[in-house]
């Protein structure tokens, strides 16, 4: 086979059909505010599998989000199994939730986080059923990983009981980058009590807005002085996300005031060292309460899917670290092997996110060459 190019992946009726679905993904608004919108891609998912014979669709609710899972009829533990999020990142405009082509991407919300991604994989799954009716193969979305998928996988595998052979969750990395490694994170809610008063007497009470303030740049200027010369910033960050204060009058000092950070962090640093050295930070007016976590993450991808990346394309595939994370987590703590790369994407969580046309192809005969030949198929 002639390794495939992103040139000559350009234009062919299975790349219009992964850019149909996607677009009709991304314009559904599918996030944590929007539940009814979240079930419209289920509906939309649900009426590609439906028609396939031979094939059952397990539904499954966590806390009021959705999650679908697919299988031939019998299996029940699939030897591969892709692994998607139906959800997207909150944007303030609900008018951005578009789609437009142009320079060879893909543009829009989602395009790259990841509805491209479940468009392959459905496409995917459904083509390889139809081909090989019983094949030991299976899908599974869920509608909460941008909230950290407590609710989406983390539910299916730890309280579903959902198992596999091998997941491939496309949500890192990309055609040449196979993550092998992801941050932990640790998300915090900072929260400090003053007292009310007029903004002309400032010495009458402490300020809580002011305090937070000071905190933030302390916690600042205490993770600037951890970085290093990395090229994959291999060193934990601290940024502060959203900060805000009932208060809504300009001559007013505020009662209280909060903020959230998102810290990442590599090995050797863990949840709880990370959670003390903010305590230790914020200092003892402040009420540190953690949002989310999530440990460091190591991953085992099989080395026959390097070996056919660098067959298909001509050039060998990279093992790399992530600073971010994905639903990945709560698999490979099963044992379960994961493989981790994606098409070629951009601006993630942005409103100009984009994915690349052409690499959409060439992850889609990745994937499929490597499931034909681990499951002996091809």
């Amino acid at each position: 086979m002639q390794p495939i190019t992103l040139s000559t992946a350009m234009s062919s009726p299975l790349l219009e059909r992964l850019v149909s679905l996607t677009c009709d993904l991304m314009h559904i608004p599918s996030t944590e505010s929007y539940p009814a919108e979240r079930e419209r891609c289920f509906a939309l998912c649900r009426g590609r599998l439906e028609p396939l014979d031979g094939v059952v669709i397990r539904e499954y609710e966590s806390q009021g989000f959705g999650s679908m899972v697919a299988t031939a009829a019998g299996v029940e533990i699939p030897d591969i199994l892709l692994v998607g999020h139906l959800d997207v990142i909150e944007h303030p405009e609900i008018e951005v939730y578009q789609s437009s082509i142009r320079d060879g991407r893909l543009w829009g919300p989602g395009s790259g986080d990841m509805k491209g991604q479940c468009a392959i994989m459905l496409e995917l799954f459904c083509n390889l059923q139809r081909r090989f009716p019983g094949l030991s193969l299976g899908i599974a979305f869920t509608s909460d990983e941008e909230r950290g998928g407590e609710d989406g996988v983390r539910y299916l595998f730890e309280d579903v009981g959902l198992r596999c052979g091998l997941a491939m969750v496309p949500d890192g990395g990309a055609i040449h980058r196979v993550t092998v490694e992801e941050k932990g994170i640790l998300q915090v809610r900072i929260r400090f009590i003053g007292k009310e008063g007029h903004a002309a007497a400032p010495w009458l009470g402490p300020n809580s807005l002011a305090a937070l303030a000071k905190c933030l740049v302390r916690l600042g200027e205490h993770f600037d002085a951890l970085q290093d010369d990395s090229l994959d910033h291999w060193y934990p960050t601290c940024v502060p996300t959203l900060c805000s204060s009932p208060n809504r009058t300009i001559n007013c000092i505020p009662g209280e005031a909060e903020a959230t950070i998102d810290l990442r962090f590599p090995p050797p640093y863990t949840v709880e060292s990370l959670l003390a050295i903010v305590t230790e930070i914020a200092g003892p007016g402040a009420i540190v309460e953690p949002v989310a976590t999530a440990p460091a993450t190591r991953l085992a991808p099989d080395p026959l899917y390097l070996e056919i990346t660098e067959r298909l394309t001509g050039q060998p595939a990279k093992l790399v670290r992530a600073s971010g994370g994905s639903d990945a987590l709560y698999i490979s703590q099963y044992g379960i092997p994961v493989v981790l790369s994606s098409p070629i994407v951009g601006n993630l969580h942005r409103a100009d996110e984009w994915m690349d046309l052409a690499s959409m192809e060439l992850y889609y005969r990745i994937c499929e060459q490597f499931i034909l030949e681990k499951l002996q198929l091809g």
